[in-house]
């Protein structure tokens, strides 16, 4: 590889990449969250095709310009277009940050509906915390009903649309907690107080 700006950029991307792939596998090892259904090395594989793109960049850009991408996972192939928000309010640094809004794609394509119903809203307050916490909570029933069809994150992500339907605005992150511990408890699940739903 050529000793110019170009090389030592690749150079520094792939050492990202490995560094992530690293950080991954010692979360997994450790046990602090359920495995992600997309593996790294194909999340590295989209993080790859993704550099074409100028960074910053809009998700709508992304769907426009790469959205007909696969992406392989154990549990089936996502287009990128299904994971990704058509809307120029979400915002990409860079490639890794789109790896890991597609992470996980049960969470991703609830994320995207949710993101999609706000986007209508007049000044809706989806910042970094609520933002996160709806995630938190989308990630906790989807670990809690491992063998389920994402029963409960559909319904979740139901519920939220109708109340942006109806209240016009986005519901509290403690709101949806309730109403996930709510689904759970109602259909035979067990949660413990000191777990996240467990409100």
């Amino acid at each position: 590889m050529a000793d110019d700006k170009r090389g030592r950029d690749k150079q520094a991307h792939d050492e990202e990449r490995r560094q992530r792939e690293r950080e991954l596998e010692t979360a997994l090892e450790r046990g602090d969250e359920p495995e992600p259904p997309i593996p790294a090395a194909e999340l590295g594989e989209l993080e790859d095709a993704l550099e074409t793109l100028p960074f910053p960049t809009t998700a709508a850009d992304v769907v426009e310009t790469v959205g007909d991408r696969e992406i392989l996972s154990p549990d089936g192939t996502y287009r990128l277009a299904d994971l990704l928000p058509e809307t120029d309010a979400e915002i990409f640094d860079s490639p890794a940050a789109i790896s890991v809004q597609v992470q996980r794609p049960t969470v991703a394509a609830a994320m995207k509906r949710i993101i999609e119903a706000s986007d209508e809203l007049q000044d809706a307050d989806f910042g970094g915390s609520r933002r996160d916490a709806y995630k938190k909570t989308l990630k906790a029933l989807a670990a809690i009903e491992a063998d389920d069809d994402d029963e409960g994150i559909d319904a979740i992500t139901q519920w939220i649309v109708e109340e942006i339907d109806e209240n016009g605005k986005l519901p509290g992150s403690r709101a949806v907690r309730r109403e996930a511990a709510k689904f759970c408890r109602s259909n035979g699940y067990e949660i413990r107080v000191d777990e996240w739903l467990g409100i």
